[in-house]
This record gives structure tokens, sequence and C-alpha cells, in this order.
């Protein structure tokens, strides 16, 4: 099941691709992942697994930038997952993004991939 783009706020600064497979549940933000932009991540990773989804993949190939409430989205859908008994699979980080979870030691809770392809093989 393909959700497509579920949102954009602000001037076009985050938009959120859902794709569905099975137990899978893929995301693709693109732009800017803070404050102001968080709830459009948040509220379909909570409510895939609310659906069912275990494993939660985040394509961060577009993502331009986190902020540290845009790393409390991820962590609080980490636990959820986990709860569930899945996870939280981040693939292709760009270095601006990665060295935020790198500052915060968040990278050590997450499994992380270089590809959207090893993390759905993953």
């Amino acid at each position: 099941m393909d959700r497509g783009v579920v949102g954009t706020t602000g001037r076009d600064r985050l938009s959120v691709a859902v794709q569905q497979q099975g137990h899978c549940a893929i995301f693709t933000p693109a732009g800017e992942l803070d404050h102001h932009t968080a709830e459009l991540l948040r509220e379909p990773m909570e409510r895939s697994v609310d659906e069912g989804c275990t494993k939660l993949v985040v394509d961060c190939s577009k993502l331009e930038f986190c902020d540290s409430t845009g790393l409390n989205v991820l962590l609080g859908a980490r636990l959820k997952a986990e709860a569930a008994g899945g996870g939280v699979h981040l693939a292709g980080l760009r270095p601006v993004v990665a060295r935020v979870f790198e500052i915060t030691g968040a990278e050590a809770v997450f499994t992380v991939h270089d590809t959207l392809a090893e993390a759905l093989a993953g």
C-alpha cells in the first residue's frame, strides 16, 4: 500500500512519502526535520506501528537537516516499534544529518544502513 506524500508544512520545508510493504513501512522525509515539521513524520510512524508494521525504515537520503526534535521523533518511533517486536532502520544518512546522531550517541541505538536496499534486506 502506497500512502504517497502525507503532508508538507511551512514553505515546503518537509514532505514525507510513506509506503507500506507487508509488515514494513518505508518513510522518505525530504527537507528539514525540526520543531516546526516533526509532526509530519511522527504521526505516520506511530500510525504505522498501530496498524501492525513492526519494521520501520527511514530513507534519510533526502533529509537535509535534523535537529533534536527530529531525533526525538525517531527515538520515540524506535521505542514504539521495539515494544511491538520490531525496530527502526535508518538508510542513506547525509553527513550533516549523520553528525547529529554521532554527537548525541543516537547512532548506537539505531540500525544504520548505507542504502535503502540494504535497510530493506536487513
